[in-house]
């Protein structure tokens, strides 16, 4: 089976048809599937695009979905709506995270009509066909013979945030039997850090999103910046972890590879 596998594309649509465009994903004539690390909305502006595509892939048997921490920040949104949606949204996390805009984005509500009417956004958003059938679509991991697709990472020990260089990892063999909760504080980690750490598949390589590229290149690799200029956002590729996250609100790219695999 061949992947063509993506992460973190927060609804930006347009850059995800260039990426696939590029990789032959739409003239491709062999059996082929989109692999999806989680976060498929928040900051663009196409979320019913995006929508529609990922409906269109899912019923054709083309798509494979990995739930991401803007997808935990979704259903946390509308079932706390009263508490998230207030007058001073904008100061709360859930605006500057994005999932306010997706919300309205994919309701077609203006932002007033939500801050009046909460209940009646909550209940929009739960008709939408992302939280109807995509959302139920998506899972913690895919494995493959020789990969494991997650968003942030596997779970495992962390003492700290797992995103600082002070943390402390630790490798749990059991990850895949994790609870819920396990894998929504995995979702958060730095996949990049945590395999430089020693949490590591023995046998396999982790493809993962979630924390932007370049932090592998400048802070582990020593090459280039995280954030500047010289930042480089292509895939970055270590000790058993391929990380693909692009960091797209601010490079304008997706990044996209393309992987050849046992199911």
């Amino acid at each position: 089976m061949k992947y063509y596998v993506v992460a973190d594309v927060h609804g930006f649509f347009t850059e995800l048809q260039t990426a696939l465009s590029e990789k032959g994903f739409f003239e491709d004539k062999q059996e082929h599937k989109l692999v999806v690390c989680g976060d498929l909305f928040d900051r663009g502006r196409e979320a019913v695009k995006m929508q529609e595509f990922i409906l269109d892939l899912l019923k054709k048997d083309e798509v494979i979905l990995i739930r991401g921490n803007h997808e935990d920040l979704f259903e946390d949104f509308i079932d706390n709506i009263s508490l998230r949606l207030t007058p001073n949204v904008m100061r709360t996390a859930h605006w500057t995270n994005g999932t306010v805009e997706t919300v309205l984005q994919l309701t077609d509500m203006i932002l007033m009509a939500a801050v009046y009417q909460p209940k009646r956004c909550a209940a929009m958003a739960k008709e939408t066909p992302f939280y109807t059938e995509i959302l139920p679509k998506m899972q913690n991991y895919y494995e493959t013979k020789n990969y494991i697709f997650v968003h942030g990472w596997i779970p495992c020990v962390v003492f700290g945030r797992g995103t600082q260089p002070t943390d402390i990892f630790a490798y749990d063999k059991e990850w895949r039997t994790a609870n819920a909760d396990r894998w929504e504080q995995a979702r958060w980690l730095n996949g990049m850090l945590a395999a430089n750490k020693g949490v590591r598949e023995p046998g396999k390589t982790i493809v993962c999103g979630h924390w932007h590229c370049s932090y592998g290149h400048a802070v582990l690799d020593g090459k280039g910046t995280e954030f500047d200029e010289n930042a480089d956002y292509t895939p970055y590729y270590g000790d058993g972890i391929i990380a693909i996250d692009a960091s797209t609100a601010g490079s304008g790219k997706v990044n996209c590879i393309v992987l050849e695999d046992e199911e």
